[in-house]
């Protein structure tokens, strides 16, 4: 059996599907599930990773870890971990910032705690590192519902962003093949692209011209503070403003996993595109 934390995410809402396509008995973890959330077959539990995990199966023999912005911040990292490690196998999401950001608590130190706890545990291992997720566009649905138009700042820096798919895709095989114990994978996209080209792609898909508006920085920061601390924000916009040349490299990792090159911005957002309209 394979535990997928975070069931009903981005990645995890697409793992489980893989999986269960692929005929692996799975079960589906997150703090509010309904058997209606998961396909047919795979076993639903409603559990809070900060909390002991008194419902962690039996029989699983892997586990893939998404641990949440609360729990990131907030949890102990080798509690969260030590009932996990009886599956004998754990594939953590981490995050780029580990590598790039080791200075920044929220995007570096929180992720190499989670990280040392889950390579401390005796447990097979495999770290999966993604960049920036094509899903933080859905931030920008609203205004383009609304008014066709969308702000940000930067416009003009390019990042290569990650369909979470991609991510989904490349923990289902990591989970379910060998080779992959000890291994650290950055995950990216396969090319960079800007805020305002992400929006021209957006207006493509729905049909229609989407205006990109410049923000400064201070205006982003203010708006980030009304759903993010102040620390998590000013790190993602020196992310968004001044990326460091490891975060503007595209990885191979996604294509050496997959044998396929990863998706594109366009291709996220024609999926996506019912998000938008």
């Amino acid at each position: 059996m394979i535990v997928v934390t975070g069931a009903t995410g981005n990645i995890g809402r697409t793992l489980v599907r893989i999986l269960a396509e692929q005929g692996h008995e799975v079960a589906a973890v997150s703090r509010r599930i309904a058997q209606t959330d998961v396909p047919s077959g795979v076993r639903v539990i409603a559990a809070d990773l900060a909390q002991p995990f008194a419902d962690f199966p039996s029989a699983a023999d892997a586990v893939f870890l998404l641990v949440g912005g609360d729990l990131a911040m907030t949890g102990d990292p080798a509690r969260v971990v030590a009932p996990l490690a009886a599956a004998g196998k754990i594939v953590l999401l981490s995050s780029q910032g580990v590598a790039t950001r080791p200075d920044s608590v929220s995007h570096g130190q929180v992720s190499a705690a989670f990280e040392q706890a889950v390579m401390d545990s005796g447990a097979e291992w495999t770290i999966l590192r993604p960049g920036g997720f094509a899903s933080n566009a859905y931030a920008w649905a609203p205004s383009i519902k609304a008014n066709r138009t969308t702000a940000a700042p930067f416009g003009e820096v390019g990042l290569p962003v990650i369909d979470p798919d991609d991510i989904a895709a490349v923990a289902a095989a990591v989970l379910t093949q060998q080779g992959h114990a000890k291994a650290i994978y950055e995950l990216t996209g396969p090319m960079l692209t800007t805020p305002r080209q992400r929006a021209a792609a957006l207006g493509e898909a729905i049909g229609e011209p989407v205006t990109f508006i410049d923000q400064t920085r201070e205006e982003a920061r203010a708006q980030m503070l009304t759903f993010m601390p102040a620390p998590v924000a000013d790190t993602t916009l020196d992310i968004l403003g001044t990326p460091t040349l490891r975060e503007q490299t595209v990885s191979p990792d996604v294509e050496k996993i997959l044998g396929r090159a990863p998706g594109t911005f366009a291709d996220w957002a024609k999926r996506n595109v019912a998000a938008f309209r």
